[in-house]
């Protein structure tokens, strides 16, 4: 099996497809392993459904052998709500993104 990354840089749907691939697991395979619908998780995965909460995402990455913070939009909502509880930091951030 190829090495996997530690964190993703693709989008959940493709990052899903292509964890599914290296680890040879269908839709009805995953189902089985989170007790999410195949339907569900080819919503998901085609995005016709938005990015499931952390909790799915951490159902999804333990039947994928990755962390949850392998995908990119669990790790932007752990930064999100870390920056909700820092309004100094997001003050700083966004000054030097803007360029000030």
């Amino acid at each position: 099996m190829p090495k996997k990354r530690r964190f993703s840089e693709e989008p959940f749907g493709p990052t899903i497809v292509r964890l599914m691939d290296d680890t040879a697991t269908t839709y009805r395979g995953l189902a089985a392993k989170t007790g999410l619908s195949a339907g569900y998780l080819n919503h998901i995965v085609h995005g016709s459904r938005p990015v499931p909460s952390n909790e799915v995402i951490a159902k999804l990455a333990k039947a994928l052998v990755v962390e949850p913070e392998h995908f990119l939009e669990y790790r932007i909502r752990v930064i999100t709500e870390g920056l909700e509880r820092m309004p100094d930091l997001v003050d700083r951030l966004y000054r030097r993104l803007r360029g000030e």
